[in-house]
């Protein structure tokens, strides 16, 4: 059998897959990097222009020090490729004291020493009079918070790859998995890549490629729409941070703050709506440009009839918990995957393309990620 072409094939080169491309690269590996879409593309999850990024985490303890090495990460990339990436905003997180927005930050905040302030509904109002908020609410604001440009990310590190030698494939189409000697074939439209390690970063699509994992990942349809204020200025950093709230009849909704040429950005966080990759609705109709209004006419009344500049739909990839996937293909053993980000993935994409190089290389990762593997959902029987 001759040897691999390549050490590693990088199966999707959105949020995750543009990270560990890079920092393949970096460590000398040989790279293929293997996308169906066209470069620049807006078709998988990590489309939208912005994306939140912060620090104290009430989803899981786990994700604040891989958080802490991702704000670092993004950093480094900023002064590697000279581009600005990610801008400090602070923010703010709204909604029930005893819920898990405030109350988890809240907690996550005080167990890993993350500078934070609690606010009532009064202050919260008075420091960020675009709000309102439903009786009883309170806020949390944390000052080390902020917003990445997602396509800059994603092209510098893409970019910086293939400086340093990586062959970046686009519109190519990944068709399957076959064993190959001691590594892997990857089967595409237009032939056979051979790789000593492959990593699958695909996404929606994922399960096409790994259907050990169709039963276990649900891809949710989620519009976006960005707006223009009339007051640009209020909704602008640093008077506007990142914000999520947690409303009492409609669930949550998030916004990133105006941004010349884009607007500000307002999008309901998980809609419930399933939806499929392939045949995913990306028409945005009038009944999600409502629902996103309601939530602005109760609480922030002053952007609620604002022209609306643009709209899209985005793909959530989601697991039973709602946590991540990073593991070893149990049919391939050659074969590692990062995906099923449930909808807050983004931010991390810097640190997890270096646990995908570490894993990929040495087989081991520096950081702790024993709860992103899929062995909690064999053991609840979410995945078998």
């Amino acid at each position: 059998m001759p040897a691999a072409a390549y050490d590693v094939a990088v199966i999707g080169l959105g949020a995750h897959g543009s990270a560990a491309v890079d920092q393949l690269t970096r460590r000398g590996a040989r790279v293929v990097g293997i996308e169906r879409f066209p470069r620049g593309g807006r078709f998988g999850s990590s489309i939208g222009h912005t994306r939140v990024i912060r620090i104290a985490y009430f989803e899981h303890a786990g994700y604040v020090p891989l958080l802490r090495r991702a704000w670092d990460l993004w950093r480094e990339l900023e002064v590697r490729s000279g581009s600005e990436l990610l801008l400090q905003t602070g923010g703010l997180y709204i909604g029930p004291p005893d819920r898990e927005i405030v109350a988890g930050s809240a907690r996550s905040a005080r167990t890993n020493a993350i500078e934070h302030e609690i606010l009532d509904t009064a202050e919260v109002e008075r420091r960020f009079p675009a709000f309102r908020l439903d009786p009883g609410a309170a806020g949390f604001f944390e000052k080390r918070a902020g917003m990445l440009f997602v396509e800059r990310c994603m092209e510098a590190a893409l970019v910086l790859a293939e400086r340093a030698g990586a062959e970046l494939r686009f519109g190519s189409r990944a068709l399957g998995l076959e064993r190959s000697g001691s590594g892997v074939a990857v089967l595409t439209d237009a032939g056979r890549v051979l790789a000593g390690r492959v990593l699958v970063t695909a996404g929606a699509w994922t399960a096409e490629l790994l259907p050990e994992l169709a039963s276990t990942l649900a891809v949710e349809r989620v519009p976006v729409l960005w707006v223009d204020p009339p007051d640009q200025a209020r909704f602008a950093p640093p008077a506007f941070p990142v914000f999520l709230m947690e409303t009492a009849d409609d669930g949550q909704f998030y916004g990133l703050p105006f941004v010349a040429g884009q607007g500000l950005k307002i999008g309901r966080h998980h809609t419930g709506e399933p939806a499929a990759a392939e045949t995913l609705d990306r028409v945005v109709h009038p009944a999600d440009l409502e629902r996103v209004r309601r939530y602005l006419r109760l609480h922030m009344p002053a952007v609620a009839e604002a022209p609306l500049r643009e709209a899209a739909v985005c793909m959530y990839t989601n697991t039973p918990d709602g946590q991540f996937l990073i593991d070893r293909s149990v049919v391939h053993d050659a074969v590692l995957y990062a995906s099923a980000c449930s909808g807050h993935g983004f931010k991390f994409a810097s640190v997890i393309g270096e646990i995908l190089a570490d894993l990929a290389l040495t087989g081991a990762s520096r950081h702790e990620i024993g709860f992103l593997s899929a062995a909690r959902l064999r053991s609840s029987g979410a995945l078998t």
